[in-house]
Parts: C-alpha cells; structure tokens; sequence
C-alpha cells in the first residue's frame, strides 16, 4: 500500500481520545506528531510507491476496459463509460485528474464500474499534486472532479444529474416509481476518493461521490471520501444500499438525500475539519453533517412529489466540533427539510450548534428515531419535542457528551448505542486521515 512521504500542517478535529488513536492506527504514514484528546494529525504529502508511467485517458470509453495498477491513470476532463460498457478498476490502482481540467469519472446508465480494492490494496482517486514527487505542491479540494454513477431506478424527478450539461440526455437518470429498483451500475469497494468536488455554479456542483437513480442491484461498500469541495456524497433519488462510508473533512454536507431516495447507509462516520474549507449560502454557513430534501422548491412547492425521499440510516455517527465557537462554522448535524423524511436507527450526533433539526417544511412525524443520541451547543433536537423517543439525550454541552463517551463504549443514555462501531471497527488498514 502506498504510503504518505512527509508532514507539513496540523489540523484540528473535535474527536474523543478513543476515537484519534483508532484513526492514527487505522493510517500507514510517517513523520506525525503525538495527539491529545480533540486533535488530529493532517498532513499535506506526496505518496510513495506509485507507478511511474502515468496514462491519460480522455472521452467516452466505448468497450470493456480494465485500468491496471501498474500505472497511473489520468482523466484529461470528464471521461463517460458508455451504455453496455464495463470498466474494472484494479486493486491499488491510482487515478489521477489532469491538471486545469475538471476531470470526473461518470457511468451513464446501462454502463457498470467494477472498482475492487482490498483493505490492503484500495483504489484511490486523488488529487495530482500528490503523485507529482514534488514535496513543495499541496493538494487542495477541487483538483479531482469526482465520480458520477447514474441508473434507471425510482427518483421523484428525472433530471440531468447537478455538474454536467443539461443539454445532454445522456446524464440524465431516474426511473418510475416501482421500476427498476434492482438496476445495477456495478461495485466500488474498497476506494477511496480524495480532494474531488467542483461547483461549476450556486446549487450545481460535482462532488466526491455522487449517485443519481442508482439501483439496489450496486454494491457501495467500504469508500472514504476526504477534502472534497462540496459533498462527500450525495443521492439523487435511486435505491442503492451502501456500507462503511466514511466522510472526513468536506466542505459541504457529509451525507446528502434527494430526489426520492429510499435507500439504506449501514455504518458511517461523518468528521468535520474545522480547518478546512466551508460551505456558505448568502455569506453563512450551509454546511451540515447530513442534509435531506425530499426535492428542489422549483419542482414542486409543496414538496410532495413521490417516491418520497426517506432513507434508513443504521449505525451512522457525526462528528462535529468541540466548542461552540467552531461550531458557528457550520449549519447543523442533520438538517431534514422540504418534505423530507428518514428513519435513524442506533446514530449519534454531536458537536454542532444543533443536534438533529426538523425545518418546518417537514414533519417530524414522518420520520424515526430509535436508540439515538444527539447533542448541541444550542440544541439537542429542533423542534424541541419532535422526537419522542426515551433513548434520545437531550444534554446541551456536546463536548462534554462527546468526552465522557468513549468511541466504542456505551454511551450514557440507557441504550447500547456506539454509533458507527457498534460491530467494531471496519475502517482499519484502508481510511486514510493524512493528507
């Protein structure tokens, strides 16, 4: 596994001592200092150990293709796997975008990507100012554009997909309610997605991992995405089941819902950088860890238009800061608006100014909560009531809930809720936390 080569700049995150030794373990690096309880070691650095030759690739890829580790792959631009196409991803493979373009990856509907890492060997894609062997360039959100997946299964709107021409039907994705739940695009396991995001305009924006209308017949299962500049990942309507999703350090949302999804996410963690860059909408914060709409006001008004966005999220924690003064970096832990609902089971927020936030173009009613906890600097849940669960905690100060709960251990609200970890810890050997 390739390795980060050296350390520059340090970079404070809101985390339990518990929670930095288990992501210090979980990285191959050198050159980092010791932690203290609500600190953690980032690095901008070059990797070691990658391939010399580097190919480019560029437009539409037409037939099955498999992109090998014994190179570097650059994306020159948006590249497309076309319809009936499938592209495989070799374990340890590095990807790569070319510098001045936006280079995204995107699988148009009917196209499959088979990206298999191994938890030694993941597949990463990542920004070229790591892979240049030139320790005085620094990567920086934005230099990959990201990857796209788009299906034919349920969304409330058939769109063009947010970051991609609109003239083009090609990008678009969705299907009928009760159609082609099982679509498959493939599998991406085991991968990691670094630096991605482009915001081509306001509300139109590339992120690290974005899925529109993708069908439960794809895998998602064991992807980080870190720095990226606008979501870590968002789902556009679809059905896709996904597992051990780490989002760490992005600008916007860590886990964001539209569109009809109606999805499952089993264990994910969310982790704010207060250090890196933020999210804003007319100059105040929008960032939050989880962000849901049922769809966009110009589509309907009412927020009524079916299948209904509501996902189950099993085994998810957010982390956010560990003062309040941070916390004004960012909008919420979880925000459901705009018709919205989800069901939360066994979750944990902590670490923003609000905990869990019903606007008031949703009902509460419509979601649930089960063996939660939330906390706030302002506000455990908002409306205050909303949830009706005795196993949800309602302590105001998030630091101090977020330091006397060690990371696996129970925490102190008469559950057994860990979070994340409740099955212990699957981010081993292949998250990486230094940049």
């Amino acid at each position: 596994m390739a390795k980060i080569k050296k350390s520059i700049n340090m970079k404070k995150l809101f985390l339990t001592a518990s929670v930095a030794v288990l992501m210090l373990n979980s990285c191959n690096r050198e050159g980092v200092a010791e932690q203290d309880n609500f600190k953690m070691q980032s690095t901008t650095a070059d990797y070691t150990g990658f391939p010399a030759a580097v190919q480019t690739v560029s437009g539409t890829i037409t037939a099955n293709t498999t992109w090998t580790s014994d190179k570097v792959w650059e994306l020159d631009g948006q590249v497309d796997v076309a319809p009936g196409v499938t592209l495989t991803i070799q374990p340890g493979t590095f990807i790569k975008g070319k510098q001045g373009t936006v280079s995204s990856l995107i699988v148009l509907r009917g196209a499959k990507i088979n990206a298999v890492g191994t938890e030694q060997n993941p597949i990463i894609f990542t920004s070229y100012n790591l892979l240049d062997n030139n320790e005085s360039t620094t990567a920086k959100p934005g230099d990959f554009g990201g990857i796209i997946l788009l299906g034919n299964a349920p969304a409330n709107v058939k769109k063009t997909i947010e970051g991609l021409p609109t003239t083009d039907d090609k990008y678009k994705f969705g299907g009928d309610l009760g159609t082609n739940s099982a679509d498959n695009s493939g599998i991406l396991k085991y991968v990691r997605i670094e630096y991605a995001g482009y915001n081509l305009s306001q509300d139109n924006e590339i992120n690290g991992l974005t899925c529109g209308g993708v069908g439960n017949g794809t895998t998602l299962d064991h992807i980080q995405v870190s720095y990226g500049r606008d979501d870590s990942f968002e789902f556009f309507g679809g059905t896709v089941n996904a597992s051990n999703l780490v989002s760490f350090a992005s600008d916007d949302d860590g886990l964001d819902f539209d569109n009809g999804y109606t999805g499952t996410i089993t264990n994910a963690v969310v982790i704010v950088d207060k250090d890196s860059t933020h999210s804003q909408s007319s100059g105040k914060p929008d960032s939050n860890g989880i962000e849901l709409d049922n769809n966009a006001p110009a589509e309907d008004a009412g927020f009524a238009l079916l299948p209904k966005t509501h996902p189950t999220l099993n085994n998810v924690s957010v982390y956010g800061v560990n003062n309040s003064s941070d916390a004004a970096l960012y909008k919420y832990g979880a925000r459901i608006r705009r018709g919205g609902e989800i069901t939360l089971n066994n979750v944990v927020i902590t670490g923003f100014t609000h905990g869990l936030v019903f606007d008031a173009d949703t009902n509460a009613a419509w979601s649930s909560v089960n063996n939660s906890g939330f906390s706030g600097f302002t506000a455990a849940v908002t409306p205050a009531g909303s949830v009706n669960n005795t196993n949800v905690i309602s302590n105001g100060q998030a630091d101090t809930f977020g330091a006397g709960n060690p990371f696996f251990d129970a925490l102190n609200f008469g559950g057994s809720n860990k979070g994340a970890f409740v099955n212990g810890d699957w981010t081993q050997g292949w998250v990486q936390y230094a940049f």
